[in-house]
């Protein structure tokens, strides 16, 4: 996994700010309503956004290393693998751009995992630090989401613990700047994500960018 590939991984949560804004913007707006007051909030902003990182870069180990060893005990695993990753992000580009909806299925199947997890997350609010805010963020990160869901499809065949959670790394930072505006109340960046000009545009890309990476698993 080159430079090349973290450097997509940064783009796809970039690009994926169409849906962050939709499926996690109201619990960012929520959240500043349980930070003090007296204090900034930007710190507070930052630690619960890197406990969401962290939760995507475990995720992103585990899959790495559960691709690795499929790739090494199975026959023509990486192949799948591959396949499968251009496949879903193929389908979370239409997903984006509002051609097709089957992706709030599987968002739906993670709900009834993470209904376990949301009593949890709620003992750790309201914030009196910055560090109190980090475990919120670590638990926030296992929300159901179609766009982690297809991009850790993408660290399985990654081909290693490490450099499947490099992917889910990047690809975190990649959604930071939209999930920082919206804490911040950027009324702008998040009408500018939701026009239907941009996401169909940002969808268009990652569907070319898709395209790519399928015929690069069946050359």
């Amino acid at each position: 996994m080159d430079q090349i590939s973290y450097l997509s991984a940064f783009l796809i949560g970039l690009a994926g700010g169409v849906h962050c804004v939709g499926m996690c913007g109201g619990i960012v707006s929520a959240l500043r309503m349980v930070t003090p007051k007296d204090k900034p909030a930007l710190p507070f902003t930052l630690a619960y956004n890197s406990g969401r990182i962290a939760s995507y870069t475990l995720a992103g180990a585990i899959t790495g290393a559960l691709g690795k060893i499929a790739t090494d005990f199975v026959p023509l695993a990486n192949y799948v693998l591959s396949l499968l990753s251009g496949v879903m992000l193929f389908l979370l580009a239409c997903y984006l751009g509002k051609w097709w909806t089957g992706l709030t299925a599987l968002e739906s199947a993670g709900k009834h995992l993470f209904k376990y997890v949301q009593p949890i997350s709620k003992r750790f609010l309201p914030f009196k630090t910055p560090l109190s805010a980090i475990p919120y963020g670590f638990l926030w990160g296992w929300l159901p989401c179609g766009l982690v869901y297809s991009t850790l499809t993408w660290s399985l065949a990654a081909g290693s613990a490490i450099q499947g959670a490099g992917i889910m790394f990047f690809f975190g930072l990649g959604t930071l700047p939209t999930l920082l505006a919206v804490g911040a109340g950027s009324q702008y960046i998040v009408r500018g994500f939701r026009h239907i000009i941009v996401r169909q545009g940002i969808a268009s890309a990652m569907a070319l960018y898709a395209a790519y990476l399928i015929y690069s698993a069946l050359s």
